[in-house]
């Protein structure tokens, strides 16, 4: 068997299970979709960003996207361990790499057809943006980059879970923690304290990044920071899933 037969075969069975699976299509991409119908139409007159609210929000809505597909990614994983599913994959020499890489990939290429629904939806609601083909492309590789660190970190987050409904939980705060950052509204806006934590979280810089390239002018700093973060985070849950895959197969 070659060494890319196993990746294939592990990616394969995480796409049925997430197909078979309703609430995680729901969640992973017509939830984002619906956050953006609902920010645009109830809630956007409401902010006063400078810009018209579809092409302030959707950059933010993309990271959004990206982390209410975690939470599947997480009980999966975990569901695979304590169900003794990746014992049998050890036994029939199933690389480790393979089985969580396949969790990973699938995570983001399910994000990456999120994130193209809630594009095409933004589009439909007025989303005008001035991007070049070459910001488009620094969006997309901001985007990839950003789902891969938050899958290994959320592959992490699932092996240690002691059970799958608490590996749901362990995702939470990713998936709330957008709403903390500039993604919604303006940090400027923001109350004392949570301004400031706005300001200095890992996803502000991100989004920062995906809205400068959307305009058509990154700044150079949002994207290096946003780099920084999306390596620091993909290796710091890469190291602790393969700490915790030792410990626990």
């Amino acid at each position: 068997m070659s060494a890319k037969s196993p990746s294939t075969v592990m990616l394969r069975r995480n796409f049925k299970h997430i197909a078979r699976n309703p609430t995680s299509v729901f969640n992973a991409i017509l939830m984002p979709v619906v956050m953006m119908l609902m920010f645009v139409y109830v809630f956007g007159d409401a902010f006063d960003v400078g810009v018209d609210y579809i092409d302030y929000a959707t950059p933010g809505l993309m990271l959004l996207a990206v982390c209410y597909g975690l939470g599947a990614t997480a009980t999966s994983v975990n569901s695979d361990m304590t169900k003794g599913i990746i014992n049998r994959f050890k036994v029939m020499d199933v690389s480790r790499g393979a089985v969580l890489t396949g969790h990973v990939v699938a995570s983001v290429l399910t994000n990456l057809v999120a994130i193209a629904a809630l594009v095409g939806v933004a589009f439909l609601l007025g989303f005008d943006p001035s991007a070049s083909f070459l910001d488009w492309l620094g969006v997309l590789g901001v985007v990839v980059l950003l789902g891969f660190a938050a899958g290994w970190f959320t592959v992490a987050l699932g092996l240690a879970a002691k059970s799958p409904e608490t590996a749901g939980l362990a995702a939470v705060p990713l998936i709330m923690l957008p709403f903390f950052s500039s993604a919604i509204v303006p940090a400027e806006m923001m109350g004392p304290g949570i301004r400031q934590f706005a300001q200095y979280q890992p996803f502000t810089p991100i989004i920062e990044s995906l809205r400068g390239f959307v305009n058509g002018a990154p700044a150079t700093g949002d994207v290096i920071a946003a780099l920084a973060w999306c390596a620091g985070i993909a290796l710091v849950g890469y190291l602790w899933a393969s700490s915790t895959f030792k410990k626990r197969a």
